[in-house]
């Protein structure tokens, strides 16, 4: 792969492998432990603080701590919604962050905002894939059924986000258990490789690569 395998694009690497290891963790244990996430994020803090001050030599992006920390509560923001109706877990909220948090650091606000926007859809859809094919196989149908009417009813009835979240846990032991953070690893990883390396599209220099030297412009843009 082209795009990985130049070294200034270390970051995109490291957080792939952090999401690599959350998502394995997750399917072993259905949880993405605080000792993985919290560093993620505060790493990727660290990383926007270092393109802010100009210490990573050479880095012509557009990063920076302030898209990095947008980054961060986008991700929050997108997986809220979803985590409030029983859907994913804590860790995969913060598993998110992480990830916004590394590429708003890299790419900046643009075009990192939609990365993190349009990967985060992917692991949704790959997340509903997966739970269309448990439900399939396992049977079940009216239980399943009778969850996403209580869920719907949630939405319309509950007086607040807390009270919908203290329901959707009670229904927690009833659902088919999916360690969501798998589908948003599949989907983080597979958008990045999607427009780097099938599908790239190129962007101006000034968003190129953190080698001024290099020839090679990679593909670092979101794609609608």
């Amino acid at each position: 792969m082209h795009f990985f395998n130049q070294i200034e694009n270390w970051p995109v690497v490291a957080i792939c492998v952090g999401m690599l290891a959350a998502a394995i963790i997750d399917w072993a244990i259905f949880k993405v432990p605080n000792k993985l996430t919290f560093p993620l994020i505060f790493a990727g803090w660290g990383l926007g603080l270092a393109v802010s001050f100009g210490w990573i030599h050479g880095y012509q992006g557009s990063g920076g701590f302030l898209p990095s920390f947008v980054g961060t509560f986008l991700g929050l923001a997108l997986i809220l919604p979803i985590y409030a109706i029983g859907g994913m877990g804590a860790g995969d909220c913060k598993m998110t962050m992480g990830f916004g948090a590394w590429v708003g650091a890299f790419f900046g606000f643009s075009p990192g905002m939609g990365i993190i926007f349009w990967a985060f859809c992917a692991g949704v859809v790959v997340g509903g894939v997966i739970a269309a094919v448990m439900i399939a196989v396992r049977g079940n149908y009216k239980q399943n059924a009778q969850h996403v009417r209580e869920i719907m009813s949630d939405l319309v009835a509950a007086p607040g986000i807390g009270e919908i979240a203290d329901r959707a846990n009670k229904r927690r032991p009833r659902w088919h258990r999916l360690p969501y953070g798998v589908p948003l690893c599949i989907g983080f990883l597979g958008y990045l490789v999607w427009i780097f390396e099938i599908c790239p599209v190129q962007v101006p220099e000034t968003h190129a690569s953190m080698n001024p030297n290099s020839n090679d412009i990679p593909a670092q843009a979101a794609r609608p």
